[in-house]
């Protein structure tokens, strides 16, 4: 399985609400509950309107299209960083699913998914 490391700094993001989100960006991940607005964007695109913040996240992704009937692949991502004792935090799109760590996670997350057979273009 290939894995695209993207070199860019991720937050994690509560936003009061999405009027001053850059939807334009090149990564903008929103979700939205009766609970919470959420955003996952670049880090240089954190808008003024946020409640909390986290930074210092980098992320990779699955490459090409994964079909809806793929059964465990991210699970079994999850579970060799896991065991790493390395968090994610995950976001999915239609197309694929992305894979964010800690900034001071990400060489030893790489080597870990490389050991086991990833391979990562940049």
């Amino acid at each position: 399985m290939e894995l695209q490391k993207i070199n860019r700094d991720f937050s994690v993001c509560k936003v009061t609400d999405y009027s001053k989100v850059n939807l334009e960006s090149e990564y903008c991940f929103i979700g939205k509950t009766d609970e919470e607005n959420s955003l996952v964007c670049l880090t240089e695109d954190v808008p003024e309107n946020i409640t909390e913040r986290e930074d210092g996240w980098r992320a990779f992704r699955i490459t090409g299209v994964l079909d809806f009937s793929l059964i465990g692949i991210l699970a079994k991502i999850a579970s060799l960083l896991a065991k790493e004792k390395i968090g994610i935090f995950v976001v999915s799109t239609y197309n694929t699913d992305y894979v964010l760590v800690k900034k001071e996670n990400e060489v030893k997350a790489l080597k870990c998914l490389t050991r086991e057979g990833y391979l990562f273009k940049e």
